[in-house]
Formats: structure tokens, C-alpha cells, sequence
């Protein structure tokens, strides 16, 4: 999709549902509490048992932010007591030395993400003792392998920009993320997010300056205030810096579930045609700008890596969202944080406190996970191949999993019969693609395949869905 494409409003609005954004297969709310430490040992000496000694990917989550954002949907705690950076980067220590031995030595992290919150909340000298321990305890890779990444917040850097992108450098970064999602002062004073084009210039700059070989920008469309001139603005103001990638979330506005949501004005949000609205202008400005959609919000430059391993059918999803390492094993560090351990997916506590008192009694802090039956790999192998490029070959599923593809996903091709009349996906012999307008929409098509939702009525309490527009 690197041309601007027609978007059928009416259609759109019709498949606006609420749904999964499948970055694991079972999705989060089907983790369970009697997946257990017990359980995680187990599959972590399966994945050792595995040949060619897998590599790792560790993803650390930080909690803090210095204030909230209205729109947020993460787990945060808001604090200006840094002291609190300097002993969570103490307790992630802790947790590293019992995680680590879990996993066969010789295994390499040749990834490793900070995620947050606000990762650069740590400052300098605890990020440098929390690298230096994670290097003691795990295997990782030399400076040429290596895909070390950390979300920032232009906002809130312990040093100039200069010097904190130098610095994060020589720990080994050469990936960064920047939080933007609009640059116009009414939308920034309706979410609480006020930030300027300048700092979020010259922190951009100075990672380039050393050395840092990729960029990501977050946007988001749908917050209120927002119209195609003021978005308009914001997209080629984030154009011009030239980042390698951009993501353009739609908001999910659940204030049921997220407390800082109740601070805005739902009659300032954009409606359903509106929101479309944005998402056709971002899609036309980036393509017209030369980048190409990756899939799900995202778009990177045409030499990215993202974009060669979809080319090569090697993009893989995650929680961390799309990365180029599909044979890694994830191992969640931190409040939170989700780990995908061979077949199996498990999340630590939420609530900092729990978190801490499991580490205090030198206990494994897992509060729930899940371990995957034969159907739910199959089917996850169907939602990455879509997720991930757009298109399920039939026959190549057939064949790891020793099925029959009509047969088994009857149900599925019978619900996708309606999304083939409105032009989104093509059933062909082999073959299942999603169109240039059904890739905008793979949540919707993803979901024909998902037997979780196809059960019943959702549990009492189950979190609600975003919607797929």
C-alpha cells in the first residue's frame, strides 16, 4: 500500500468494532493464575532443549511518568521522586538474577527493549547499572548483532539531548522511540501532554548524531480537538525530521478502564466519520511521503528492516509490536511485563507493590500466563502469517501442522465470506490475502480465526476491546 487508496466511509464505519490487536495469540485475558513459576521452569528448559540454542529478546518495563497523559493506556505510576527510578532499577536487578538462570548461558540477547512509562525516568547511572547487570547475567550479543531499543520522552530527559543520547550510546542503544502524538498546543492541553517541535527535534538529532541506526515516532489520531488541518500539520512537521518509522495509533477511548481517560471531554473527541477522516489523511500523506505501511498503524522507509523482513516473510509481531526477530524466545522484565517463553506466555504482577514483595521473598513475581494447547498454535501461526504480511498460505499451514485447512477452519472461511464481498481479503486456492483495504482492517479479518471470541459471552469483568477504526 504505497499509493494513497479509496476509503469507503460507510464500509469502515461498519467494520468499527471492538477487537483484539493481536500482539500475542491467545490475547492477554485468556492468561490465567494456575499458569504458575512451576510452569514457566518447565517451558524455559524446553525452550533450552530446542536445537541451535535460540537467542533471547528481554523487554524491561518502567512504570514511571513524571505526569499523566490523559489518553494512556499503560501501567504507570506518576512520581517526581527519581529516588523511586533508582530502587525499581535496583529490584529489575533482582529479578534479572533470578530469571536469568532459567535460560542455557550460552544463549544470546541479541534484543533488548525499555518500555514504560517513562524508561528515561531512570537517569543515567541507574540505566547504567541495570545494563551492566543485565550483561553479567545474560549472554549479550557484540556491538554489530545487538538491537537495543528505549522508548523517550522529549519532555523529561535527565541531561541535554546531546548528552543523553551520547550516553545512551555507550551503553549500547542504537534504537530509540519517541512519544509525539500531536504537535498542536489545543490537542496537547486536552491530553495533558504539552510538547514542543523543537526539544522533540533535537532529541531526534542527537540520537542520529550517535550513531543510533533506526527512529520510531508515536502518533495517535481520534484525541480531541484534533482535525485533518492540525493533524495535517503534525504528520509533516514528523515527516520532515525523516524518521526511519512512524506509528499512528487510534485512540482507544475506555475510560471504564483507564482513570486518566475520565479527564477528557468525550464531546471533544472526534466521531466515527471524523476518525476516518484522520486515518485516510495519515495514510495518504505517508504513502505520498514514500513510506510504506507495514501493517497494523505502522510505516517505515522502503530500506528499513521492518519492511526487507516482510519482504523475506521474516517480520514477526509481539508485544513490543513488529520486530525482525521471529526466532527469539521474549523474556518480560519488570511490573507487567509479558513474557513468550517457547509455548507458553506469562505476565508478571501488575501492582508495583505485589511485584516488589514477590522479589523481597526471592520468589519468581508471575502473576498469570497461559500455556498453549495444539488449536491455539495453529492458530496463532494463522494470525502472525496475516498480521505480519498480509496473507495466509493455506497450504504451508496444512503442512507444520499435519491438518486440513478447509476442514479445520471451516467455520473461520464461512465467516470470512462477507469480508470477501466488501473487497477486504481474496480466498484463493493456497491462498487467503488481505486486499489494500482489508490490511487496514486485519483486526477484523484476524478475528474470523480467533475461537476465543467465537465462545459465548465474555467473562464478567474481561477488559473491554478497542475498536478496529
Amino acid at each position: 500500500m504505497n499509493s494513497p487508496i479509496s476509503l469507503d466511509a460507510s464500509l469502515l464505519r461498519r467494520y468499527d468494532r471492538p477487537g483484539p490487536r493481536y500482539t500475542s495469540y491467545p490475547t492477554a485475558p485468556q492468561f490465567h493464575a494456575a499458569f504458575g513459576a512451576h510452569e514457566l521452569r518447565s517451558y524455559a528448559a524446553r525452550s533450552n532443549a530446542l536445537p541451535g540454542r535460540r537467542p533471547l529478546s528481554l523487554y524491561v518495563h518502567v512504570p514511571f511518568c513524571f505526569s499523566p497523559c490523559f489518553y494512556c493506556g499503560c501501567n504507570r505510576v506518576i512520581t517526581r521522586d527519581l529516588s523511586r527510578g533508582e530502587r525499581y532499577a535496583d529490584d529489575l536487578l533482582e529479578e534479572i538474577e533470578l530469571v536469568a538462570p532459567l535460560f542455557d548461558p550460552g544463549r544470546e540477547v541479541v534484543q533488548l527493549h525499555l518500555g514504560g512509562g517513562t524508561p528515561n525516568f531512570l537517569g543515567c547511572e541507574p540505566l547504567e547499572r541495570l545494563i551492566a547487570g543485565a550483561g553479567r547475567a545474560f549472554r549479550l550479543s557484540d556491538a554489530a548483532n545487538r538491537d537495543f531499543s528505549i522508548e523517550l520522552d522529549p519532555r523529561s530527559l535527565p541531561e541535554p539531548p546531546a548528552v543523553y543520547a551520547a550516553a545512551l550510546a555507550r551503553l549500547g542503544f542504537n534504537r530509540a522511540s519517541l512519544g509525539v502524538q500531536d504537535f498542536d498546543p489545543d490537542v496537547q492541553r486536552a491530553v495533558n501532554r504539552m510538547q514542543t517541535v523543537e526539544e522533540t527535534l533535537d532529541l531526534i538529532d542527537a540520537c542520529r548524531d550517535n550513531g543510533f541506526r533506526s527512529i520510531n515516532v508515536d502518533l495517535i489520531y481520534g484525541l480531541p480537538g484534533q482535525t485533518p488541518e492540525r493533524f495535517r500539520r503534525t504528520l509533516r512537521t514528523v515527516m520532515s525530521a525523516r524518521p526511519d518509522r512512524i506509528a499512528v495509533y487510534g485512540y482507544a477511548h475506555l475510560p471504564t478502564l483507564f482513570k486518566a481517560q475520565r479527564r477528557i471531554d468525550p464531546a471533544a473527541l472526534p466521531d466515527a466519520a471524523a476518525r476516518i477522516e484522520l486515518l485516510r489523511l495519515a495514510i495518504d500523506e505517508l504513502s505520498g511521503d514514500g513510506y510504506t505501511y507495514i501493517g497494523m498503524d505502522h510505516f517505515a522507509l522502503p530500506g528499513d528492516e521492518l519492511v526487507q523482513a516482510q519482504e523475506h516473510g521474516g517480520l514477526h509481531r509481539n508485544f513490543m509490536g513488529y520486530t525482525t526477530h521471529a526466532d527469539c524466545d521474549l523474556v518480560g522484565i519488570g511490573a507487567s511485563a509479558i513474557s513468550h517463553i517457547a509455548d507458553s506466555y506469562s505476565q508478571n504482577f501488575r501492582e508495583l507493590k505485589t511485584w516488589k514483595a514477590a522479589l523481597a521473598e526471592r520468589r519468581l513475581p508471575l502473576w498469570r500466563g497461559l500455556a498453549l494447547t495444539f488449536d491455539d498454535r495453529v492458530r496463532a501461526s494463522v494470525i502472525g502469517q496475516l498480521m505480519c504480511q498480509g496473507v495466509i498460505d493455506t497450504e504451508a499451514v496444512q503442512q507444520n501442522h499435519g491438518i486440513d485447512f478447509q476442514a479445520y477452519f471451516a467455520d473461520a472461511l464461512v465467516q470470512l465470506q462477507p469480508l470477501a464481498g466488501d473487497g477486504l481479503v481474496r480466498v484463493t486456492h493456497g491462498q487467503i490475502a488481505a486486499t489494500s483495504l482489508g490490511r487496514l482492517l486485519l483486526r477484523n479479518i484476524a478475528m474470523c480465526f480467533d475461537r476465543y471470541l467465537a465462545a459465548a459471552q465474555p467473562a464478567a469483568g474481561t477488559a473491554p476491546l478497542s475498536r478496529a477504526v
